[in-house]
């Protein structure tokens, strides 16, 4: 019984270092790729956009990952979906 004690009191650290990591590192990046990935599900023909790059444009077209962005009159580009940082 005092063994069982022992190794429980040696874990605690370790344990709560996971539940610290938990809580204010994997949880909150869980969310924010989540809310990432829907709004490139939701990403439409007509969206004004800024790319990672920094490439402000609107879309007008979308193909599977790849999209169109119209960045001045007569100027398109192509990108991946996930090129799109946020929606305007």
């Amino acid at each position: 019984m005092d063994q069982l004690l022992q190794t429980i009191i040696g874990l605690s650290p370790l344990i709560l270092v996971f539940v610290f990591f938990w809580f204010f590192l994997i949880r909150p990046q869980k969310k924010q790729q989540e809310q990432r990935q829907k709004m490139l599900n939701e990403l439409k023909k007509g969206d004004k956009i800024i790319t990672i790059g920094g490439i402000y444009g609107t879309i007008t077209e979308i193909n599977d990952n790849k999209i169109t962005i119209r960045i001045a009159d007569k100027v398109e580009v192509k990108a991946e979906k996930y090129a799109v940082d946020k929606v305007l």
